[in-house]
């Protein structure tokens, strides 16, 4: 067992993000061998283009998006839009391609939950 705070964890810069600033709060450096979770706290006009396609960087794994606060749009390759707010989730199989943007009109504060590449 591991207790983490988020003043001692470490920043990274997600591929095809913008407006964004995520943490790293738990993964392989607190012993978690299946999954790995960061915090991603988007400004109003923050997202992610398109990623995750077949064959691309990250596409093997399974994601989840959790709204802590805000509102965020996911949209996938068919153009489906999923909205998420506050206490949502938005579940991605793997190979599924995506992109999203804040959409409340103001910041959008998201846990992140994705699967080791070889879990």
């Amino acid at each position: 067992m591991k207790l983490v705070e988020t003043q001692d964890v470490n920043a990274y810069e997600p591929p095809a993000h913008f407006g964004v600033s995520c943490v790293k709060i738990q993964g392989e450096e607190t012993g978690l061998t299946k999954f790995w979770q960061g915090l991603s706290t988007f400004e109003a006009d923050g997202g992610a283009d398109w990623q995750y396609g077949a064959g691309t960087f990250g596409a093997e794994t399974e994601k989840t998006y959790f709204v802590v606060e805000g509102e965020i749009t996911v949209e996938n390759e068919a153009g489906e839009q999923f909205v998420a707010g506050p206490q949502a989730s938005i579940s991605m199989l793997p190979n599924e391609k995506r992109k999203m943007w804040v959409s409340g009109g103001s910041k959008a504060v998201v846990l992140v939950t994705i699967t080791a590449p070889n879990a």
